[in-house]
C-alpha cells in the first residue's frame, strides 16, 4: 500500500545503559593505549532514528513511545532468581560483568533492559490489536541470547521472546521467529527448544559456543526435542556468503517452514550487524540485501498473519552503517522494492556462490536430526 505507515517504538531510557571501554566486548588490556568504546552504544540506535525521522522514510513513520516492562511481563519467560540477579547487579556502585565478563551491568543498564522490553511489549500490542503495516522496535539493549535463567551475549532481557509469550497470552495461535541476526540466537532457541506452539528460525555465521553462557552451537542438527521436534532450525552459514545466498536461504529454506507452520503472528529478531561494515560479524550483506530480506519477510506476513509483522532490533555495531542496512531492512518491509537512499557501499560485489552450497547440507541435517529421534 503507497500510503503503508511505518509504525515505530521507542523509548529515550533505551540509551542509559553504557558498556564502556572495550575490545568488541572484552575489557581492555593494559597495552591498548586509546581503547574503544564497547561496541554495544546508543548512537547505534540513535542513527537508526535519524534515518528514519530525517531521511526519505520521514512521512511514512510514526514515531511512539514505549515503555518500562514489569516484573510480572518479565517473569513471562525469565526465572525469579535471574530477575533478582539483574536488579542485585544494578544496585551495586561500580559497573560489572556477568556470564563470563561479555555483558557489562552499570548505572542505566536496568532501565534501558526494562524500556527494550516494555516498549516491545507495546510493539506487539500494537501489531495485535491495530492492522495496518509493519511495527518496529527500535530498541537496546538486544535480547536474543538471553536464556531464561542467564544473561549472555551483551542481552538482558529477551524482547522478541517477551513479545512472543505476550502474543500467546492474547491468543494467538501459533507464533513464528525468523533471527536473521548474524549471532546465533541462542536464548529464543533455549526458551522453546520444548514447543510446538513458536517457531524458532536463526540464521548465522557458523561461529559455535562462546562459553558456559552460550552452550547452545547453533548447527543444524539442534531441531527442538519433546513436543517441540522440528520447531526450530538453525541455518550456519560461511562467513562472507552475501546478499544471494541470504535471499536463497529464506526462500528456499526458511519460506518452506514457514509455510508449513502458517503462523498467526510473524516476529523478526532484526539485527543488521551481518552488514559488510560490521566488527561484530563476518558477512557482507549490503542495503539492496537487507532490503530483500525485509521483502521476503513483508510476502510471509501478508500471507499467513493478515500482515502482522513485528520487527526487533537486535545486533548491529558499526554506528553509522547499522542505520544504513536498517533503512534497506526497513523499505523491503514496507513494499519497496529499490532504495530511497544512496548505499555508500553498493559498488561491492557479490560473491555468494560459495554460500549456496550449504543450503543441501543444512536441509540434509534437519532431516537426519529429525528422523533420528
Amino acid at each position: 500500500m503507497k500510503d503503508e505507515v511505518l509504525r515505530v517504538y521507542w523509548h529515550d531510557d533505551c540509551l542509559l545503559h553504557d558498556g564502556g571501554d572495550s575490545v568488541l566486548e572484552n575489557e581492555p588490556p593494559g597495552f591498548i593505549v586509546l581503547p574503544e568504546p564497547h561496541v554495544e552504544t546508543a548512537q547505534r540506535i540513535l542513527n537508526i532514528r535519524g534515518i528514519l525521522e530525517a531521511g526519505p522514510l520521514n512521512d511514512r513513520v510514526d514515531l511512539r513511545s514505549g515503555r518500562h516492562a514489569t516484573d510480572a511481563e518479565i517473569l513471562t519467560f525469565h526465572t525469579a532468581a535471574y530477575l533478582e540477579e539483574i536488579k542485585s547487579a544494578a544496585a551495586l556502585p561500580e559497573p560489572v560483568r556477568i556470564d563470563g565478563g561479555g555483558t557489562v551491568i552499570a548505572d542505566g543498564t536496568l532501565e534501558a533492559a526494562l524500556a527494550a522490553a516494555g516498549t516491545t511489549l507495546d510493539a506487539m500490542h500494537a501489531v495485535l490489536n491495530e492492522p495496518g503495516g509493519p511495527v518496529y522496535s527500535l530498541v537496546r539493549p538486544p535480547g536474543h541470547h538471553a536464556q531464561p535463567e542467564m544473561a549472555d551475549g551483551n542481552c538482558i532481557f529477551n524482547n522478541v521472546a517477551l513479545a512472543v509469550e505476550s502474543a500467546r497470552a492474547q491468543g494467538a495461535e501459533r507464533v513464528a521467529v525468523i533471527d536473521w541476526d548474524v549471532h546465533h540466537g541462542n536464548g529464543t532457541q533455549a526458551g522453546f527448544y520444548d514447543r510446538p506452539d513458536v517457531l524458532t528460525i536463526s540464521l548465522h555465521m557458523n561461529h559455535g559456543s562462546w562459553g558456559p553462557n552460550h552452550p547452545q552451537m547453533g548447527t543444524a542438527n539442534e531441531v527442538g526435542s519433546g513436543a517441540g521436534l522440528g520447531f526450530n532450525r538453525n541455518v550456519p552459514l560461511p562467513y562472507g556468503v552475501g546478499n544471494d545466498c541470504y535471499e536463497a536461504v529464506l526462500r528456499d529454506l526458511v519460506t518452506p517452514l514457514i509455510d508449513d507452520f502458517s503462523p498467526t503472528v510473524l516476529v523478526i529478531a532484526a539485527g543488521v550487524d551481518a552488514n559488510a561494515f560490521d566488527p561484530n560479524g563476518r558477512m557482507v550483506i549490503d542495503m539492496a540485501g537487507f532490503r530483500r530480506m525485509g521483502l521476503i519477510a513483508r510476502d510471509l506476513a501478508a500471507r499467513h498473519c493478515d500482515g502482522r509483522l513485528l520487527l526487533v532490533q537486535e545486533g548491529g555495531y558499526s554506528p553509522t552503517y547499522t542505520a544504513y542496512a536498517a533503512q534497506g531492512m526497513l523499505e523491503g518491509t514496507l513494499g519497496l522494492t529499490h532504495g530511497l537512499v544512496e548505499d555508500p557501499i553498493g559498488y561491492y560485489p557479490d560473491h555468494s556462490e560459495h554460500g549456496l552450497a550449504v543450503l543441501s547440507d543444512v536441509r540434509d541435517e534437519w532431516e537426519r536430526a529429525i528422523g533420528s529421534e
